[in-house]
């Protein structure tokens, strides 16, 4: 009886495109101990990646690698503050079902959610006799917002926007970094290998403008920290979350930015790891997007290769072999605004064959 009455911690994993959200889940879970961890992934886009990528390195599987049911439920419809009764809350019904099996619950956020409203739903009556906001953990990536890319002030990072095309420093993008600090209970400046002293100190001073002072803020690279730094906050996050200051106020309201962002999926015969990164960075040099994710398959190689890209910096590694039932196909989402993904794919074919191409062109 009294398993029954406990109520089961849920840590909510929050920020904006790129910041290592998945990376940091990834962590945790192969250090989690023993723990018995359930993961809710939420994302925006067509391709299911950062649940592939989670059961790729062996999370939801059994012992001889075959999938377990209900460890990673993944929610595709990528905004969480949207959709939270259609798909979050029988998500939760099913865990609570499961509750014996379940020590902790992970929820890995779209980069574009808005995490008030999910925290609030925490307080629904079947929701909150079972189920408590352990922390909201905001990830930060270090290097964009050193960038300006959050910056509420274009004109103060006019140079900068120059100098990058692709930065985009109006809102939605300010407002919503904003946001999502402002629900957290823990930030986490991340990929500070990536910046000198100067600059961390500058982005904390940036962060600390918008967080409550009891906040903690702690320093990672790749998402690597203690997990008794992360898990175990009880800092009951739904009793609070009203006290938190928004721009958006409830996921109906007008203002809220979501539907500025597009997402398509763009598909190549990859020939090279180097040759597939390059023509995605010509993609995002000359057009708006923020986030690129997906899966290569290259000749030979019998493992995936995961690609991601913020920005221009990309970065890649396989992560495990090819199975017999999938299809090797080489597919990424791209997140960013305006996008037409006719286009897209024809830019992406032409990047990938620049000689065919200029004949083309020529004829």
């Amino acid at each position: 009886m009294q398993t029954q009455m406990r109520k089961i911690p849920a840590t909510i994993v929050t920020g904006f495109l790129g910041s290592g959200k998945t990376t940091l889940l990834r962590h945790i879970l192969q250090h989690a101990g023993g723990l018995r961890i359930a993961v809710i992934v939420n994302e925006f886009g067509e391709l299911g990646i950062d649940g592939e990528i989670l059961k790729g390195c062996g999370i939801g599987c059994d012992e001889d690698g075959r999938e377990t049911a209900g460890q990673v439920y993944e929610l595709a419809n990528g905004c969480l503050c949207c959709t939270v009764q259609e798909e979050f809350f029988p998500v939760m019904e099913q865990l609570l079902e499961r509750r014996e099996q379940i020590d902790h619950v992970l929820i890995e956020t779209s980069g574009l959610a808005l995490p008030k409203p999910l925290v609030q739903a925490f307080n629904w009556p079947t929701i909150k006799n079972s189920f408590t906001v352990d922390a909201v953990v905001t990830v930060v990536d270090g290097p964009a917002a050193a960038s300006g890319q959050f910056a509420d002030n274009p004109v103060a990072v006019d140079a900068q926007r120059k100098a990058d095309p692709n930065l985009d420093h109006e809102s939605p993008l300010h407002e919503l970094f904003e946001d999502q600090l402002a629900s957290a209970d823990l930030v986490i400046l991340n990929k500070t290998d990536l910046l000198d002293d100067a600059q961390q100190a500058a982005v904390e001073a940036l962060v600390r403008e918008e967080i409550p002072p009891q906040v903690k803020v702690i320093r990672a690279q790749n998402g690597q920290l203690d997990l008794h730094a992360l898990l175990g906050l009880e800092a009951a996050s739904e009793t609070t979350i009203h006290l938190r200051h928004d721009h958006h106020g409830s996921a109906d309201d007008p203002d809220h930015h979501h539907d500025d962002f597009d997402s398509v999926v763009v598909e190549c015969t990859a020939l090279s790891r180097e040759a597939t990164i390059a023509a995605l960075q010509r993609l995002v040099e000359t057009h708006t997007i923020y986030r690129v994710k997906g899966f290569a398959a290259l000749p030979g190689a019998p493992m995936r290769l995961v690609v991601q890209g913020v920005g221009r910096r990309f970065d890649s590694y396989f992560d495990r072999r090819w199975t017999a039932d999938e299809a090797q196909k080489s597919r990424f989402v791209l997140i960013g605004e305006d996008l037409d993904q006719v286009a897209l794919q024809r830019a992406f074919d032409a990047a990938l064959n620049p000689a065919v191409n200029a004949e083309a062109q020529r004829a």
